[in-house]
Parts: C-alpha cells; structure tokens; sequence
C-alpha cells in the first residue's frame, strides 16, 4: 500500500492533521532548494521524535573513508558525502516556561503543511495545547531566496488562545552537526570563529580534509502585531561551534507575536572572505524586508514557471505530480555555475552520495536544454569535460588502462571515483557511454556544433580509447565481446555480453569516428591541436573501427528479442505478475544471491538502448523487445517507469503509458519504493517530465526538424507543454480533437506534427 496523505492539489503539496509517522517522509517532500543550497522540511523549533535533519550546500562534501570488510584492489579511497551543513533554521520557542515540541504537547490540531510551488515557499500552521495549559497558534512561513541564494527567510508567527503568554524566542546557528551516513562516526566540521553584532550571529567553520569554508549567519527581528518593536537579545549563550540569542516578550491573548529570521551560508566557493560576505548578504536582505523578498521570490517563481510548467487539464493528481517533479529540478539546479551538478537526492536527503550520476546526462539534460537557455546543457557538459583528466586517472589507476583511456566515475564530487561497491564502480561501465551520447544530443536538439570542436570532441575520444581497451577478442565467436559487466539492470552483476553496454560501445567508437572527420574538414586548427594533444595515429584509429566494427550482440533469433546478457534465457522466466505482492520489493524482501539468480529487472536495460538509438531500431522490434522485457521488470529504480512510459505510448498501449507516468509523477509523493524518508528521487524527475514531453507529446527531433506525435491519455482532458528549441519557444497543446502550436521567436518555424509538415508564425496559432 502506497502512502496516500499527501492531498491532491494543482500547484501545492498539502498534509493535513499531525502524524508522527509521516514526519520523515514530509521532512523530504516538503524540502526546498535554491540551487545554491536546501534543507529538509524540519520543524525550527525542537521536536523529540524520530526525525532526520539536514541542511545542505550545493558543492561542499567531505571525503569518508571507504569502510568495507576486505579491500579489493582499485577501491576508491573514500566514499564522497554530501555535507549535513550548519542548522541555521534552529528556533527554540519557550512558552510560559515550558518547551515548545510537538511530540510532546497535550494536543496538537489543524496541523498542516503546504509547499507551495506556484510561488516558491513551505508553510506549515498548527494549533498546540502545551502542558502547562497554555493555548497557541503557530504560523511558519519559509523560503530560500532565489535572488539572493545565500540567503534564506524564516517568519514565525505565535497567537496566544487563552491567555496572556511568555514567549522566549532562542534562535541560533549550529556547526555542531553529524552526517546520518558517516562511515566512522566522524564529525566533518571544524569549527573556526564565532561572532555575534546586535541581532546578528555568525559561526565560521570548514570542514576537515576537504578545507571548505562556510560562514553560516542569522539576524533575528521580533515583531508583535505587525510591528518591529526593534529589541535586543536578553541573553546569548556561544560556544565554538554554536551561538544562541534569547528574546523574551509578553503577549497579550489574540495578539500576533513573530521573529523574522534571515539566514544562510556564504562560502569560500565563491568568496575570499566568507564572513564580510555573510555580512554584506545580511545587509542586501534586509534592505528589501521581508515582504519584498516574498514578493521577488514569487516573481522569480512565476518567471520560471513560464517556460518550464506543463498544465494538465481534468486529473489533479498527474498535474500535482508533474509540478511536483518539475518544480524540485529547479530547486536542485538552476544551471549558474558550471562547477555544480544535479545530485540523485539534491537537497533532500544524504543518501548515495556524490554531486553526479549517469542520471545527469541520461534523463536531465533534456530537461535543462528544453526549459532553459542551452547555456545551461552546456555547462553540465562543461562540468565533464573539466574532469576528463580525472576520468583518464581512474580509468589508469583503477582499472589498469593506457594512453589516455578514460572511464568517468560512477559517482564523483570532483571528477574522482568515490562510489565502493565493486559490481557498481568497477563494472557499471555503461556510463560512459551516456556521456558521449549527452554529446551527441546536445548537437542534435540545439545545433551548436562549437562545443565538439572547443571541447567535446576531446572527451570522445577518451571514452572511444576506452571501449577499444575494454572490449576482448574472442576466438569461439570470432567477436568482440565486452564481458564481467553489470547493465542498467542492477539486478544482474559480473554478466557477459550486456546488450545495452555493447551497442553503445560500437555508437561511441563509430560516433567519435565521425567527429574526427567532421573536426578535420571543417575545424582543422582544432582538429590539429585535439590530435597532438590526444597523440592519436591512424593506426589506432583503425583497430578501434575493427573493434566496433565487429562487436558481438547477445539475440534470440526464435523469439526475435536481443538478450539483455549471454544467460538470461537460462533463468527460471517467471513473469512480475505471478509474483506474490507480499515479496514486493524484492531488494527490501530477498537475499541478494535471490535476487542476483533471478529473471527481475530494477529498470529499463536492453529497453534503454531501445529508447537512447530509437531510430536504429523498427516499431516491431521495439514492440517484441518491450513485451517480454516489461513482463520481468519490477521497476525498483527510480529511472525505470519514464522509460517504459515514453516506449508504451509510442506502442500505443495508453493505459500503460498512463500507468507509468503516474508512477513516475508521483513515485516519491505516494512512495512507491518505501524509502521516501531518506530524500527524494531528483534526477529522475527529469523523466518524469520526459514521459510526457517525448512520451504523450511524441517529441522528437530528426534532421534538425521538430516531430511531434502527440496522444493523450483518456483520463486527461488537454495538455501543454513548452520547449525552447534553438531559441525558439514552442508550445504545442493537445486535447483529444486536436493539437495546437504557437511561437515566440521572430522566424517562422516548420515543424511535423504526425509526419505532416506544419508551419508556424510567431504570435500566431497553427492547429491540426
């Protein structure tokens, strides 16, 4: 049974009525982000139940050493943590002299959270009887700025019910804080200085082997009635990691008392001096106030949501569930700062550590180059090629490769592997293939070639270099096989001969084989530079083409599918459905040698071949390859249901289709997998918006063309989606009559809606 809590709402996530089981799973969904930095959805004020509080920086880790039973050679050395930072939402609240903490109230009622993403802020509003007696309403509003990113807004409200009420007010700011995943227990931060000025506080500390400096920095305002009534701290306690203000005032029964708390982190990221910064940042903040720096985060929301929201009319829960999705991308990654990246959990949770996964390349960068200026796609392939130095290391270092071979990491902060289960680092070595392909991508949807020649082309070749190495030559076949690898398919560990992992092995020697010609005829300075560089001969060029040329592909000529691995026919194929639901999921109910022998996959594998090179391929392949594949996939990954979304509506099976995006919509709001406690599932959401752009929206972009094929669900009434494509917003609608486009552009653009050539002029609507 999937939790069902959350209330159905077009642009907020809502909880009603406090339930102490739910109290993770709301702190992840209702976490908030800025892209700079984010925090779980804790209570400001101390609660003594279960909880798990986190407060992150967008680029500060901290390298964990590596904690396994026996060391295997080419372990990474350290696993990379995302840093639970400084707590700067802390606000003790002491009422009538006793604690305010709902685990421990007399009666706690009309509790309810609201996230709402129209305009970019988390409320949460409850009513508590205390144990002294004493009656209160309380009204928290809080956001992190989007104009000024290092900084975050707080405004705690108190309504006194029954009686005229002592309220002491303790905000303060703490680096005294752990990870929930530290390997040996060990604290990250060092603590530096601690400074307080007036109203204002500031903790500096950085963290251990990794030397980041944060400033983390509060100024408290007490207001009563609406009215500043500019008093200092009665008292503060410091020590030197934590600082604490205390404001006591007196508050007639009905009457409104609040702290407005601004706060955040400056880093030495982006600055020499991070406490001067922090200080500066204080001053811009509270130069606008805190209404106006409400108002300017609904209008930097609202300009967001411009381009990138997508409307469903006539089913809440699938327009929840796509804003939703869209709506934590950007929290997690507004594209500003090419060193920074899209974690699997953003600001959510701590769980898989590292800053990038094949997730990036795979599913979100169609997002970031649809909604955003391709800057933006860019830089995410700028942050690769800034790290293929690293990735030449660890394919030498690790894995024992020559001549500039490269294998980017599983999971990496700075371009270093840090990912330590050996099936995963050593052998998940797909990735590199979506890296060339993100390449390759980039090119086709934006047409700008330049970063090929400037950079790209540099990381192709690496990653050719690489499949060459890694593929062996086998003499019973006569075939290049690529053997002891795991495929997407996680479920399946050191198996030979993955479907997926060869054929974009053979795409990426023969795609980096093109550029290099391209590169010579039209860019020949470059190509020149690149060639000496790299030290590339023509005779290696040729023993990659022999390498590609004759790989090996695992198939079923009986049943016409290609096989996921040489053995997979071999297992006992009992299909998902004759699975008994009490053993769902399996990852959380079996052994993991059960789970390694059995036919179940945890997501799409020789189906993301199939969605990667659709083209390669005809719509009956895909239709053989997706029936059998789907009837064993238990979708245990969050990257699994977009994929099988977009490939079902293609197939025109809707009802699967439909099913799917749900899933995918709403995998952490309903939790599917059980685990929403730990953070949310970020990158995948990119998918989610994937399944109905390319899935519903048919999207695709063949010749440098536009192609539409759009479908619609029968549960919807009409959708609309926007994309910018080479500087040109389209936005295509579609209801169950027909589809219509419009342009923002200053050139008309043809597009082909259902292989039919369709022009449309700007500002004017075009419908088929």
């Amino acid at each position: 049974m999937n939790q069902d809590y959350i209330k159905a709402d077009n642009w907020s996530i809502i909880e009603e009525g406090f339930d102490v089981e739910s109290v993770k799973s709301s702190e992840s969904l209702f976490s908030i982000g800025n892209g700079a930095m984010g925090q779980r959805a804790n209570f400001e004020e101390n609660y003594t139940g279960e909880t798990f509080q986190g407060s992150y920086i967008a680029g500060i880790y901290y390298p964990d050493k590596t904690k396994v039973g026996w060391w295997k050679n080419g372990y990474p050395k350290y696993f990379a943590k995302v840093l639970n930072a400084p707590n700067w939402i802390g606000i003790d609240i002491e009422i009538n002299g006793e604690n305010l903490d709902l685990n421990a109230c007399t009666e706690v009622k009309n509790f309810r959270r609201e996230l709402n993403m129209k305009e970019g802020w988390y409320n949460r509003s409850f009513e508590a009887t205390l144990k002294n007696g004493t009656e209160v309403a309380v009204n928290i509003r809080r956001f992190l700025s989007l104009d000024i990113d290092e900084a975050g807004v707080i405004n705690y409200e108190i309504t006194p019910l029954n009686k005229d009420t002592k309220i002491i007010y303790k905000p303060y700011i703490d680096a005294g804080v752990t990870n929930e995943d530290a390997n040996w227990e060990e604290k990250f931060w060092e603590p530096l200085n601690v400074k307080k000025s007036g109203n204002e506080a500031f903790v500096t500390a950085q963290t251990f082997k990794t030397h980041f400096k944060v400033t983390t920095f509060m100024h408290n305002s007490i207001w009563t009635n609406g009215e500043n009534i500019n008093v200092s701290p009665s008292s503060i306690d410091s020590f030197s990691d934590k600082i604490q203000f205390s404001y006591g005032v007196i508050i007639a029964k009905g009457d409104k008392s609040s702290i407005q708390k601004i706060g955040g982190y400056t880093v030495s990221l982006n600055h020499e001096n991070t406490l001067t910064a922090a200080e500066k940042t204080i001053q811009t903040a509270l130069a606008k106030g805190y209404n106006q720096l409400l108002q300017d985060q609904i209008d930097a929301w609202a300009k967001i949501w411009e381009m990138s929201d997508i409307t469903i009319e006539g089913d809440v829960k699938a327009q929840q569930g796509i804003r939703f999705n869209i709506f934590q991308l950007n929290q997690t990654y507004l594209g500003k700062d090419s060193r920074l990246n899209i974690g699997p959990k953003g600001f959510t949770g701590e769980k898989y550590g590292g800053s990038t996964y094949w997730d990036t390349e795979a599913y979100c960068i169609p997002f970031y180059m649809a909604t955003k200026d391709q800057q933006v796609a860019r830089n995410l392939l700028t942050y690769r090629y800034n790290q293929l130095d690293k990735a030449i290391e660890n394919a030498q270092n690790n894995l024992g490769f020559k001549d500039g071979a490269a294998l980017y990491p599983m999971v990496t902060m700075n371009g270093e592997e840090c990912h330590n289960e050996w099936e995963i680092t050593h052998e998940e070595i797909h990735r590199n293939g979506a890296i060339a392909f993100a390449i390759f991508n980039y090119y086709r949807y934006t047409g700008d070639y330049s970063y090929i020649p400037e950079k790209g082309l540099e990381v192709l070749i690496g990653i050719a270099r690489f499949w060459h190495q890694r593929a062996s030559f086998s003499k019973n076949k006569n075939q290049y096989m690529i053997l002891g690898v795991t495929g997407p398919n996680e479920y399946e560990n050191n198996i030979n001969n993955n479907f997926y992992t060869n054929y974009i092995a053979k795409w990426c020697i023969d795609y980096t084989y093109e550029q290099i010609q391209k590169v010579s005829l039209e860019y020949p300075s470059d190509h020149k530079r690149i060639i000496e560089k790299v030290n590339l001969s023509e005779t290696e060029l040729q023993e990659w083409n022999k390498v590609a040329g004759n790989m090996y592909f695992p198939k079923s000529e009986e049943m016409g599918i290609y096989l996921q691995q040489d053995g997979f026919l071999d297992k006992d194929l009992v299909p998902v459905k004759d699975l008994d639901p009490a053993q769902r999921p399996i990852n959380q109910k079996w052994s993991w040698d059960r789970v390694l022998r059995s036919p179940y996959i945890k997501q799409a594998d020789v189906l993301q071949c199939f969605y990667f090179f659709e083209d390669h391929f005809s719509k009956e392949e895909l239709e053989r390859n997706f029936d059998f594949y789907e009837s064993f996939t238990v979708h245990e990954s969050s990257l699994s249901p977009c994929v099988h979304s977009i490939q079902a509506a293609k197939l025109d099976k809707m009802d699967m289709a439909y099913t799917f995006y749900l899933r995918t919509s709403r995998l952490d709001l309903d939790d599917y997998n059980k685990e929403v406690e730990e953070g949310c599932h970020i990158t995948s959401m990119a998918g989610t918006w994937m399944s109905i752009v390319e899935g519903f929206g048919g999207m695709r972009v063949k010749n440098d063309t536009l192609h539409f094929s759009p479908k619609i669900p029968k549960e919807w009434q009409g959708y609309s989606f926007k994309i910018n494509f080479r500087n040109q917003i389209v936005k295509i609608s579609v209801n169950h009559n027909e589809t219509q486009l419009t342009l923002e552009g200053d050139k008309e653009l043809t597009v082909f809606v259902n292989e039919k050539p369709v022009l449309v002029e700007p500002n004017k609507l075009a419908t088929t």
